[in-house]
C-alpha cells in the first residue's frame, strides 16, 4: 500500500492502554473544574471580571446551541425541502420574490430567510435581499449532503423520542428502510420492493462521491490487479477506483436486489468487461477469491460486533496471503472526541437498529482475530467523510 501524498500511515498500537487523560491527576482536575461550575458563587465572580465574562457567554453560547441545535437542524431541512438553496443559486433575490419561489407565505418565508441567515446559510445584503452564505454555497457543492438531509425525515421521526431509540434500537421508521442486521437469510430479490431498494441506493450513490474522492486520495489503488469492493451498492465507488486503477479486475458483491441495479448501471459502461457483479449474501455465499483487495466502505459500522466479525472473515477468504483489506468509513474516538462517530452515528445507527462505529484500534483488534496483521490508520484530510484503516491477510 502507498498512498497519494506525503503523509505516512500509523500503525495502530496501543489499544490495551489508558486513554490520555485518564490519570488521576487529570480526573481530580475535572472534579475541580466541574464543582467551580456547579457554583453560583464561582459564576458571580467570574461575571464580575472581563475574563470571566467571555468565558461565560462562550460557554453559555455552546450550551444554547445545544440545546436549539434541532431547532438549527430543522431550518437546514426546511431550506433543502423547499429548494431555498437552489432558488438563490444564480444570485440575490428580495424576500418577496423568495416567499412565491418557495409557495410560502411572507411571514414564514420571512423566518425561513432569517434562521438561515443566522446559521451563515445566506447571507442578508444591506439593500434587504438574500443571497447565499458560505455555508450555503458549500452545501449546494455536496450532493450528498443534500440527499442525507432529505433522508433525515425518518431519522428526525424517530428522534422525538430518542430514549425510546436507545431503549428499542430499530423500533422507528429508519430501521424499516433496509436490513442491516445480518439475520435475514431471504437475500431473493423479490424479498424487498425496488422502490425501498432504489430509494436506499440512490441515497448511499449521492453520499458516496466524497467518501470516494477521500478514500482515493489517500490510498493508492494502482497496484492492484483483482478487487473485490464487499457492499458496492451500484457500483459508484468501484467506478471511481477504476478510474485510479485503468487495468484491474473488478468485482462487486452486494444483496441481490442491490445487485440488479448495479449491473444495469455497470453494463453500460465502455470498461463494462473489467466488472463482474455477484449477488449473495455476506453471512452465506460464497465471494470471488484470489483478490489482492477488498474494499469495505461504509459497511462495517453498520454491523453489531458477530456479524462484523463475519464479514471480516469473509473478506480474509477473497484475499490472496499478502493482500490488503480497506476499510473505509467515519469511525469513533477512544476519547468520544468524533462528533460524526460518537454523537451522529451511535444515534443513527442505535435507530437504524444495527452497529455502531469503532475506534480504530477496536477495527485492528477484530482485523487480527479474522486473520489480518499490521493494521495501520490512514490519516484523513476529512473525518466527516471518513478515516480509513488498512491491514495484510496472513
Amino acid at each position: 500500500m502507498s498512498l497519494s501524498d506525503s503523509r505516512p500511515s500509523a500503525p495502530i498500537a496501543g489499544a490495551d492502554k489508558a486513554p490520555r487523560g485518564s490519570s488521576p491527576l487529570s480526573v481530580r482536575w475535572r472534579d475541580i473544574r466541574n464543582r467551580a461550575l456547579m457554583s453560583p458563587r464561582f459564576h458571580a465572580i467570574a461575571l464580575a471580571t472581563p475574563i470571566g465574562r467571555f468565558f461565560a457567554r462562550r460557554s453559555a453560547d455552546k450550551l444554547f446551541d445545544l440545546t436549539a441545535g434541532f431547532v438549527y437542524s430543522q431550518i437546514l431541512f426546511a431550506g433543502v425541502q423547499t429548494g431555498l438553496f437552489e432558488a438563490l443559486a444564480e444570485g440575490p433575490a428580495p424576500e418577496e420574490d423568495l416567499a412565491r419561489r418557495l409557495e410560502m407565505p411572507l411571514d414564514g418565508a420571512r423566518r425561513l430567510l432569517s434562521g438561515s441567515a443566522a446559521l451563515g446559510l445566506l447571507d442578508k445584503l444591506p439593500d434587504g435581499r438574500l443571497m447565499l452564505g458560505a455555508q450555503g454555497a458549500a452545501l449546494l457543492a455536496n450532493p450528498g449532503a443534500i440527499a442525507m438531509i432529505r433522508h433525515h425525515d425518518a431519522f428526525y421521526d424517530d428522534l422525538r423520542d430518542p430514549v425510546e431509540v436507545l431503549k428499542t434500537r430499530g423500533g422507528g421508521r429508519l430501521a424499516r428502510l433496509w436490513d442491516y442486521n445480518g439475520k435475514s437469510t431471504d437475500t431473493r430479490p423479490e424479498g424487498r420492493s425496488t422502490s425501498e431498494t432504489t430509494r436506499y441506493t440512490k441515497l448511499m450513490e449521492a453520499s458516496q462521491d466524497l467518501v470516494a474522492r477521500e478514500t482515493l486520495r489517500l490510498f493508492d489503488v494502482r497496484p492492484f490487479k483483482r478487487i473485490l469492493d464487499l457492499g458496492g451498492g451500484s457500483g459508484r465507488f468501484l467506478t471511481a477506483l477504476a478510474e485510479r486503477n485503468e487495468t484491474a479486475q473488478l468485482h462487486l458483491f452486494d444483496r441481490p436486489d442491490v445487485a440488479i441495479l448495479a449491473r444495469e448501471r455497470l453494463d453500460i459502461r465502455p470498461d463494462a468487461d473489467r466488472f463482474r457483479v455477484h449477488g449473495g449474501s455476506f453471512f452465506a455465499d460464497s465471494l470471488p477469491t484470489g483478490c489482492d483487495l477488498v474494499t469495505l466502505v461504509r459497511i462495517l459500522h453498520d454491523h453489531d460486533d458477530a456479524p462484523a466479525m463475519n464479514i471480516l472473515r469473509r473478506a480474509r477468504t477473497a484475499l490472496a496471503p499478502g493482500g490488503r483489506i480497506l476499510i473505509a468509513e467515519p469511525m469513533a474516538d477512544r476519547r468520544a472526541h468524533s462528533r460524526i462517530g460518537d454523537a451522529y452515528f451511535n444515534l443513527y445507527l442505535a435507530a437504524m437498529g444495527s452497529g455502531r462505529p469503532r475506534t480504530p484500534e477496536e477495527i485492528a483488534e477484530m482485523l487480527g482475530a479474522a486473520g489480518f496483521s499490521k493494521p495501520r490508520t490512514i490519516p484523513a484530510g476529512m473525518p466527516i467523510a471518513t478515516s480509513a484503516v488498512t491491514a495484510v491477510a496472513t
